[in-house]
Order: C-alpha cells, then sequence, then structure tokens
C-alpha cells in the first residue's frame, strides 16, 4: 500500500517574507509613536543648559496648547491645503479624461506625462527658492509687469496674507498635480471599454458618462488621493518654512501646524511637541474616516438601503394593524 506524499506548504514563507517589514514597522514607527504618546504627558524642556524633567504633568501640556494659537495654525494649514488641493484636484481629472478618450487622438501622450510629473521630481525647497527669487519685491515678476505697464508700483507678494497663502498654494498644486493625473489615468484605464461603448450606444452624454459612471468606478484611487492629499497638507512644512523664513508672514497667516511643532523642537519642548503631534494624529484620523466613509459604498445596487425601506414599511404596517 503506498503511503500518501504529505504536500509542500509554503505559506511559511509568506510570514518569513513579511517579517522585515513588521520589525522595521515595531522599530522606527510603533516605537516612536507609543513614546510620543507618552511624553505629552510629562513636562521635558530645556531650560538654558539644565534639562527639566521628565516629570509627569497629566494633561497639562494639552492645556497649554489649546490656550496657544493652535486652532489659528490648524485653519492657517487647512486654508492652504485648500487653495492648492482644490485645483489640484479638478485639473488632475480633467487631464486624466483627456488623455483616456480615445476617440480625442492625442500625440505624444507619453511625453506629456513626463513633463506633467517632472514638477513632483523637484525638492520642495528648491521649488520654494525659485518662487522666492521670482516673487520678491525685485525680482523677474514685479520687473516684467512694470516694464509693461501693467502696475505702476512693485507688488510685495510675500507681505500680503492673499500674496503669500496664493503662492503656497500654487506651489503645492504645481508639484503635485502631476502625480494625482497619472494615478487618475491608470484608474479610468482600469475601467473596460465596453461600458462607455455601451453608455454611448445608450445616448449617454459626456458629463453624464464622467458623472455616473466613470468617478463611481474611481472611487477608490478618489479616496486614496484624498487620503494622502489630507495626510500630506497637514504635514505642509518645507514650502511656507523656506518661502517665509520660518516666520509664517505677514502676522503668522501662513504658519502652519508642523511649523508650530517644529518650533517646539528647535526650543527643546518635547512635552508640548509631543501632544501636539498627538492632536495632528487625531485630526488626521478622524478626517481621514470621514473621507473612508464618504467614499465607500457598501450599497452600489441600493439593494440595502431598498431592504431598509420595505423593513419601515413592514414596522409602520404592524404598528397600524
Amino acid at each position: 500500500m503506498r503511503k500518501k506524499r504529505k504536500g509542500i506548504s509554503y505559506s511559511k514563507w509568506g510570514y518569513f517574507f513579511i517579517l522585515p517589514f513588521f520589525v522595521c514597522y515595531f522599530i522606527f514607527s510603533l516605537i516612536p509613536l507609543v513614546d510620543t504618546i507618552r511624553y505629552s504627558f510629562y513636562e521635558y524642556y530645556r531650560s538654558g543648559v539644565k534639562i527639566i524633567g521628565p516629570n509627569f504633568v497629566g494633561l497639562k501640556n494639552y492645556v497649554s496648547l489649546f490656550q496657544s494659537d493652535l486652532f489659528k495654525y490648524t485653519a492657517n494649514t487647512l486654508i492652504l491645503w485648500i487653495i492648492g488641493f482644490v485645483p489640484q484636484i479638478v485639473i488632475a481629472l480633467l487631464l486624466a479624461v483627456w488623455f483616456t478618450d480615445i476617440r480625442m487622438k492625442i500625440h505624444g501622450k507619453q511625453a506629456f506625462k513626463v513633463i506633467m510629473y517632472l514638477p513632483n521630481l523637484i525638492m520642495a525647497s528648491a521649488f520654494a527658492m525659485l518662487f522666492f527669487t521670482l516673487f520678491s519685491s525685485s525680482g523677474p515678476i514685479n520687473s516684467i509687469l512694470m516694464s509693461t505697464g501693467i502696475i505702476k508700483e512693485k507688488i510685495d507678494f510675500m507681505n500680503s496674507v492673499f500674496g503669500t497663502r496664493a503662492l503656497i498654494g500654487l506651489m503645492n498644486f504645481l508639484m503635485w498635480f502631476g502625480n494625482t493625473a497619472i494615478m487618475l489615468m491608470a484608474a479610468i484605464m482600469g475601467i473596460s471599454p465596453d461600458i462607455f461603448e455601451a453608455s454611448e450606444i445608450d445616448g449617454c452624454t459626456k458629463i453624464k458618462r464622467f458623472f455616473h459612471i466613470t468617478l463611481p468606478l474611481i472611487r477608490p484611487i478618489l479616496a486614496y488621493t484624498l487620503i494622502t492629499a489630507i495626510i500630506g497638507g497637514l504635514q505642509m512644512f518645507d514650502v511656507p518654512q523656506i518661502l517665509t523664513n520660518g516666520q509664517g508672514t505677514p502676522d503668522r497667516t501662513s504658519f502652519t501646524l508642523i511649523m508650530f511643532l517644529n518650533s517646539h523642537l528647535r526650543s527643546k519642548n518635547y512635552g508640548m511637541a509631543g501632544s501636539l503631534s498627538v492632536y495632528l494624529f487625531v485630526i488626521s484620523g478622524i478626517l481621514c474616516y470621514f473621507v473612508y466613509r464618504m467614499s465607500n459604498d457598501n450599497d452600489p445596487d441600493g439593494s440595502k438601503a431598498e431592504a431598509k425601506r420595505l423593513a419601515k414599511e413592514e414596522k409602520k404596517r404592524r404598528r397600524k394593524a
């Protein structure tokens, strides 16, 4: 009687290959995160050459944090993010639809994709220095506008709230719209062409096809784009830091949360820095949760909603009976 040969199980190798990720995550992410939360409840700072703490103070750091200009800097960060992200997603969607439309027959698509993505390869610090030079009072933009007679006096972009915020938003838009457009192109190209052909036969217009077919089918990529944009927006630092020389001028209207965090780290106030990091973590989690809930459609065909409606009608009928 032949013995049955035991099958070779390769499942253990999967755990072996993903082990380095969990080791790195545990050492470089989880431990620092727990340590940051722990330090947020401690008084730990440097006074001259003397280090105070760590001494447990409970919620004192959080109370001091909320009594500062925290909400002003939160509003600044959200405004700067909106200024940069709204044009980014609109232009990226428009370009993605254009470049994936076969009937438009656009030549040199690959070259356009490379050109759009190039600003993403430039360091944000170099980008900020370029814009600082271009839009300074003695920069080429003012010189061109004055030589053409469009303006009579130099515009001080860096000392106006609208000018500074507009420049920061423009830089964030230019750096990231290419990356977003390419991701959305990939998502649209993943949709079966048969769906678009069937909608065209049924007489569906381009606008209806975009809102009722394209957008719902690329919803997961849109959610991913929005979540990563929120996290990146809350971590906005290098562009406003360099453009305003770390001052958030004028009147700290371009001072972001990470610049506020950096000021605590420079002053060696680790307790306040920890509490601010926890605040950023919570805000990021809440915003990402709402985005996920809004973009996650658990009832694509409406069957669950219809079942709930029928159940409510049945309850009302029984009560009346």
